[in-house]
């Protein structure tokens, strides 16, 4: 993947994290969405590739914020990374995912279909994540545990892709 350093101005930066947000997505997921919708980026191929990078990178910053003691960061990073590979195992399929329900759904869909019954588990707890960066509530030691967890998610799923 490449990296692009794009200069907004501050009230059209806020408007689009605003759009961003309201649609549970990150600045970087949201832009890139619309900059490849934009290109009619049809080729399936290269919107996984997308959600596979941002995965990593994901996996990547949550380490970083867990060795900070940014507990919330660590958190978001995490479930991100578990919300990434989710769309880009759907994306494989045919199927785009825009909401949390439509995770939910495929998440069920793809633990019966991979007769996995630990991913609804593993799932939840990257979920639990997601939730903690809004309201802060796990304890350090409970979101170490749970970014473990979300890695194992990641591993299992890995073999769907």
């Amino acid at each position: 993947m490449a990296t692009v350093t794009i200069i907004l101005p501050k009230r059209a930066f806020e408007v689009l994290r605003r759009r961003a947000e309201f649609e549970d997505k990150t600045v970087e997921e949201f832009v890139s969405e619309v900059v490849l919708e934009r290109l009619s980026m049809a080729d399936p191929e290269v919107k996984v590739e997308f959600h596979l990078g941002l995965c990593e990178k994901y996996v990547r910053e949550a380490e970083e914020f867990l060795t900070k003691g940014d507990y919330v960061q660590a958190s978001e990073k995490a479930w991100g990374a578990a919300s990434q590979m989710v769309k880009a195992i759907a994306l494989k399929e045919g199927r785009e995912l825009k909401s949390h329900a439509a995770l939910w759904k495929y998440m069920d869909e793809l633990s019966e279909k991979l007769a996995d019954e630990e991913l609804r588990r593993l799932w939840r707890t990257a979920n639990a994540l997601h939730q903690n960066f809004y309201e802060n509530w796990m304890p350090s030691r409970e979101v170490e545990h749970a970014v473990g967890d979300v890695k194992i998610l990641l591993e299992r799923l890995r073999k769907a892709v």
